[in-house]
């Protein structure tokens, strides 16, 4: 069975149906979403999941095993390949 959706509001006002305990609001995450760079490449709850983390470069990102980053809550293995290929542009790779 579905979990009921439920009317959430966001600090900005900005009105959504979430039936997660996830705070975040879809239409932050737009106004947010970075123009370039690596973060601007991955979903919203990868993003966020990310930033929630302290990463925000790739140096820091190659500090973390493939291991580690799947536990953070938002990000699944379809945003592997997307991070591997960004690091990889800048001559890093994950910690194995």
């Amino acid at each position: 069975m579905a979990a009921e959706k439920k009317l959430k509001v966001c600090e900005k006002g900005h009105k959504y149906y979430k039936s997660s305990e996830c705070r975040s609001c879809p239409t932050c995450d737009k106004e947010n979403k970075p123009k370039s760079g690596f973060l601007s490449k991955l979903s919203s709850p990868a993003r966020n999941a990310l930033i929630h983390e302290g990463i925000d470069t790739l140096e820091k990102l190659s500090k973390y095993t493939e291991k580690e980053i799947l536990k953070f809550h938002g990000i699944g293995p379809a945003s592997l390949p997307t991070m591997r290929a960004s690091l990889e542009e800048e001559g890093l790779s994950l910690k194995k």
